[in-house]
């Protein structure tokens, strides 16, 4: 029998690796439910009493904490588990990203796209999932971290490869990092996990310079 080689058992290696990571996270956020149950109770032992104000924000800074830790730890464990899509043919990529952009419309993020549909087979629930979490980020990315300054999100074909549609999200800042590869902070893990969802479906998604873009592929 020939021994297995370094590469077979580096793959299992990281595979049980992945498994493990996953249910320590899972653990982790069964432990700040835990905490956020307390937390609760102490809350209401607060409400009942007369007690400052300040201990009240406190109390809920530390729930909304626990919360977003606890939410960030769901999104982690997401990422490590096979993406399971329902795709849909005849999915409008820009019909999906303006919905994105009238959501998030009060953030200033403007959507230029024209009227030619881009279709292609997609499960439009994920791939709205993906859209919303870039959109989010490319917002705490804008130029000069000014509030009113206004992202442009471009949808079209992609002129180097017809089969493909290209999203644009223009007017950041430069970004010294690949937001689609990191998992610092709430934004970027998202991001990290819409870039799998954009993956799953044949897609890319990356930074250059100071735009954010993702290709998909469309029916031609």
């Amino acid at each position: 029998m020939k021994p297995l080689s370094t590469r077979t058992a580096d793959g299992s290696t990281l595979q049980e690796l992945g498994r493990a990571s996953i249910q320590i996270v899972h653990d982790l956020k069964n432990q700040l439910n835990g905490l956020k149950l307390y937390a609760t109770f102490l809350r209401r032992r607060i409400e009942k009493s007369e007690r400052p104000e300040d201990e009240m924000q406190t109390i809920n800074k530390l729930m909304a904490g626990l919360d977003r830790a606890a939410n960030d730890l769901s999104t982690i464990v997401e990422y490590g588990r096979e993406i399971d899509l329902k795709k849909q043919s005849a999915t409008d990529i820009k019909k999906v990203m303006r919905s994105v952009c009238s959501q998030l419309s009060e953030s200033s993020l403007v959507c230029e796209a024209d009227a030619e549909p881009l279709v292609g087979e997609f499960d439009p629930t994920k791939l709205t999932d993906a859209l919303n979490w870039i959109s989010t980020g490319a917002l705490k990315y804008r130029r000069n971290g000014e509030e009113d300054s206004p992202v442009t999100v471009v949808v079209k074909r992609n002129e180097e490869q017809s089969d493909t549609a290209l999203i644009e999200w223009q007017g950041l800042s430069p970004i010294d990092h690949d937001p689609f590869r990191s998992f610092v902070g709430t934004d970027e893990i998202r991001m990290s996990l819409a870039a799998k969802i954009i993956e799953a479906h044949g897609g890319r998604a990356r930074h250059e310079g100071n735009n954010l873009l993702v290709v998909l592929p469309v029916s031609s």
